[in-house]
């Protein structure tokens, strides 16, 4: 199975998250498009996992996106683009999209299903029905969403760009790459805390 059931503690009941981490994915150009076009059948947070530093960053996001649209506070059309742009640490949807979306270059791919019953779908989606379209429809490897390949996968130099980490001397200073790591993902955490405060 390439999906996972996350829980994520202090959101509605009604809500389950759903992440699937592909490698190597081939048809990331096919993907956008469906994303583009609004098709329905593809609402998913499609995340470049180049731009995640762990699970936790992504988890914080989709937290964030469950939040707002549980208390109907959405600034985006659905609670999957909500995600995509809860990871930007600036106000910019657009600039979001860009810099942590899934692009035609994308090979590495988070792919983040959120479900919860509503007037238009009072059953949604299981679990395996979401699993064999993921499966159907995204050409790349499966591998578990684990805080190791995640860190396999980062572009730090770029992932320190888009959330304005560089030129942080004492951050460079760091010579454990754990203790670095960790470091940046609290700074990232920190920016997305802080947009639009």
């Amino acid at each position: 199975m390439a999906l996972e059931t996350v829980a994520l503690e202090h959101v509605p009941s009604s809500y389950r998250v759903y992440l699937a981490l592909f490698r190597n994915v081939q048809n990331a150009g096919f993907l956008h498009q469906q994303l583009l076009a609004r098709n329905s059948e593809f609402e998913y947070a499609f995340i470049d996992a180049s731009m995640i530093v762990s699970r936790v960053h992504l988890l914080s996001a989709v937290f964030k996106a469950i939040t707002s649209s549980a208390s109907g506070a959405l600034r985006t059309p659905n609670v999957h683009s909500e995600t995509v742009v809860s990871l930007s640490s600036s106000s910019n949807i657009a600039d979001a999209y860009r810099r942590f979306g899934i692009s035609p270059s994308t090979t590495d791919l988070f792919v983040v299903k959120i479900t919860f019953p509503s007037d238009s779908n009072p059953v949604p989606a299981s679990l395996d029905s979401i699993d064999q379209h993921l499966r159907d429809n995204v050409q790349g490897d499966t591998v578990l969403a684990t805080d190791d390949n995640i860190e396999s996968i980062t572009d730090v130099r770029t992932l320190r760009k888009n959330y304005k980490l560089n030129g942080l001397a004492w951050l460079d200073t760091i010579k454990d790459e754990l203790i670095k790591r960790k470091e940046i993902e609290r700074l990232v955490l920190g920016g997305m805390a802080l947009r639009g405060l």
